[in-house]
């Protein structure tokens, strides 16, 4: 999935750029059939990116594929993750933020998307472990700012901010969550690492 300088030589998604400005890109994907695996980071002493394991065993990236086939998957790039604040089924709902408890309220949902031969999300080898599913991501729109290095907590959150500002100046409604794309393994030194901030629009 590339190298300590960064070269990213897997399979990325298809997109068309609509609009291209200072300040980001208007971006068209196509559909595409996602693994996904959705946790919350408490079960992996806080690591938000503990599914990574579990996505990475089912295409087989980490030893043999844990999945019906068993087929090996080509590992692509992005790597996306999301997060989502977790819903409790208790009343009354009490939500603090802020101090030690920040952060541990949300469930973070980490994807892979799979390589185009999959066209459907039932032509994919079916995961061993429940907890990855497999789905089809329909056509979608996204505004996109790319930047290089540490996508930091800090970093992320100025640049979805600063994102989300240029959007709304421009006329476009934002339609949901940010989503982060990285496109270098951990081991790729920070300055050649590509990541990207997209903001579903309508």
């Amino acid at each position: 999935m590339g190298s300590v300088v960064g070269k990213i030589t897997v399979e990325t998604p298809k997109y068309e750029v609509i609009q291209s400005t200072a300040d980001y890109e208007i971006r068209k994907y196509s559909s595409s059939v996602i693994a996904e695996v959705t946790y919350d980071p408490a079960q992996f002493k806080g690591d938000k990116d503990g599914g990574f394991g579990l996505l990475a065993n089912y295409i087989g990236a980490l030893g043999n594929p844990q999945n019906s086939k068993p087929e090996k998957i080509a590992m692509t790039a992005p790597v996306i993750t999301k997060t989502s604040e977790k819903i409790a089924m208790t009343a009354p709902v009490v939500t603090k933020s802020g101090g030690e408890g920040e952060g541990l309220n949300e469930l973070v949902t980490m994807q892979f998307i799979l390589p185009f031969k999959y066209a459907k999300a039932e032509e994919a080898p079916k995961p061993v472990d429940e907890r990855v599913v497999i789905k089809d991501e329909g056509e979608r729109k996204f505004g996109v700012v790319r930047f290089n290095g540490v996508a930091s907590d800090d970093v992320v959150k100025g640049k979805v901010e600063n994102l989300k500002k240029c959007l709304e100046r421009d006329g476009y409604k934002v339609i949901g969550e940010y989503e982060l794309g990285r496109y270098n393994p951990p081991w790729t030194l920070p300055p050649f690492r590509t990541n990207e901030v997209m903001i579903p629009v309508e």
